[in-house]
């Protein structure tokens, strides 16, 4: 068989790596997308229960924005000629603190006027400090998109004149610009409810990052496809295809060869070689460094010391339900609700090591914000929540089983507590995913989902700041959630895009 060959090489099929492929597709470029799973998205996806349709991970996609006026993701829907079908979220998210000395329990909305307008009807006194505070994290997303648009050669007199508080909050945590800004404590708990889509607790948690993701939803609202990411991952499986680029399903990659620090194609679990000068791995760089390249004399020591030196984030718990009983019966108001004890996150953080139900959860009740998306009386729930990668991985098979629905048990249990609502005699499907699921069906390590933590040392502006001396071999961009841009949908999906431009011009170059 005669040795195959493509301008570029895609491994793995989430979502950076379909963004890349359908990126490069979409400009001519000869790709292959490689994927050692059967299907495309990685996270992105679905499955079916019964006469149930279940969101695999998506609770909400910002910077999708309108058809009239699209963010940042939707414009980069619009650039690779990809129509998803998107649903606006009703609300951006109703925060219940269980203590009863916490007395929070409200609803927030989406749009930085509308978010301001419903903290100071329940922190009266806050507008000036929160239209402060929404303003920051606009100049924060203003500046990323300048140092994005400068490729990274930025003007320093742009930096201080126009983004100088951008540069002074970047090395911070989000608990001390909250505290620096003497933002009320009891607004500092509603506020900070999107915490745990990011994972460190908020003395450890970059600001910038938690900015950016912040302004996305005040700016661009939040939605998910109407069918499930799957819609999504399909969409763009098929892109890639429509443009001429080719995809192979279950297999897996086993080396990405390199000479003399250059790539030079990859090793399948076939044992074919294919040849390419140009590979974007939407893999971890620990995986990368300590497996996939070929020649294990041709990595620097520091590739090695750069993964060390990180910390891997977290795995994700899902509950999924599909009750025989719709919204409506249960009383359920609102589509996203982040369900805490209090706002102690070191407490609850430092809790993610231990295999009990957790005291908190972010849980989604679908159809809210896709009236059919059940079938006729019925609802579609599920239940998310958060363990270190590392802690399941002394659980016997012989205990798994009883363990994961003991969890389970209890976290239905503190979500019935907390709303107030009976759904235990409505459950007619139940499916439960423990960071072993994930890691059996993603094959990340341990059933990591949110990639490495976003500390400030090593958050959006140090990763941007370091990305040419990041890059150890040509050839190599590694694009998705352990990228440059730190992890979440959003995030993965703008690597693949950005991974593939820098491909590109590297092809334009050296033509």
């Amino acid at each position: 068989m005669d040795t195959r060959t493509y301008d570029a090489i895609v491994v793995g099929a989430g979502n950076g790596g379909l963004v890349a492929a359908a990126q490069l597709a979409v400009k001519g470029v000869k790709v292959l997308l490689l994927e050692q799973h059967n299907l495309p998205g990685g996270f992105a996806s679905s499955f079916v229960r019964g006469r149930f349709e279940f969101e695999t991970s998506l609770h909400e996609l910002g910077g999708v924005g309108s058809k009239e006026k699209p963010g940042r993701i939707g414009e980069l829907f619009n650039e690779i000629g990809v129509d998803v079908e998107w649903m606006k979220l009703p609300e951006a998210y109703r925060i219940v603190l269980t203590n009863l000395d916490e007395d929070v329990n409200i609803s927030m909305p989406f749009g930085a006027e509308n978010f301001i307008e419903a903290m100071e009807k329940e922190v009266p006194g806050t507008r000036e400090v929160m239209t402060k505070y929404l303003a920051l994290c606009s100049e924060v997303m203003e500046a990323l998109t300048y140092l994005g648009a400068s490729k990274g050669n930025p003007d320093k007199k742009v930096l201080t004149s126009k983004f100088a508080n951008f540069l002074k909050t970047t090395p911070y945590s989000v608990a001390q610009v909250a505290k620096t800004m003497k933002i009320p404590e009891k607004a500092q708990k509603i506020l900070h409810a999107y915490w745990c889509y990011l994972g460190p607790e908020l003395d450890r948690l970059n600001f910038t990052v938690w900015a950016a993701m912040l302004n996305r939803y005040m700016t661009d609202d939040g939605y998910i496809p109407r069918y499930r990411s799957n819609e999504m991952s399909a969409a763009i499986e098929s892109r890639i295809r429509e443009k001429g680029g080719e995809i192979e399903f279950n297999t897996r990659v086993e080396n990405i060869l390199t000479e003399n620090g250059k790539v030079v194609g990859v090793k399948i679990d076939t044992g074919e070689i294919i040849n390419s000068k140009h590979v974007i791995a939407n893999v971890s760089p620990t995986l990368v460094y300590n497996k996939l390249i070929s020649s294990k004399k041709d990595i620097p020591e520091i590739c090695f010391k750069e993964c060390n030196a990180r910390v891997h984030g977290t795995a994700t718990f899902v509950v999924y339900l599909g009750l025989d009983t719709t919204v409506e019966e249960l009383g359920i108001t609102d589509y996203s609700y982040f369900i805490f004890p209090d706002m102690d996150t070191k407490k609850m953080y430092d809790g993610f090591d231990k295999l009990d139900a957790p005291d908190w959860q972010a849980t989604v009740f679908l159809d809210k914000a896709i009236p059919d998306t059940s079938p006729p009386g019925a609802s579609t729930v599920f239940i998310t929540t958060l363990f270190q990668p590392d802690s399941w991985k002394d659980v016997k098979p012989e205990e798994y089983f009883e363990l994961k629905q003991k969890i389970a048990d209890g976290l239905i249990t503190k979500l019935e507590k907390a709303l107030n609502i009976s759904i235990r005699d409505h459950i007619e499907e139940i499916e439960i995913a423990t960071p072993q699921t994930t890691a059996r069906y993603t094959g990340t390590h341990n059933g990591i989902v949110y990639a490495y933590e976003p500390e400030s040392w090593d958050s959006l502006i140090p990763r941007m700041m370091m990305m040419k001396d990041d890059k150890h071999f040509e050839g190599l961009e590694i694009c998705g959630g352990f990228s440059f841009l730190s992890h979440g949908y959003g995030s993965s999906l703008s690597t693949g895009k950005l991974t593939a431009l820098m491909t590109y011009r590297d092809m334009q170059e050296n033509k």
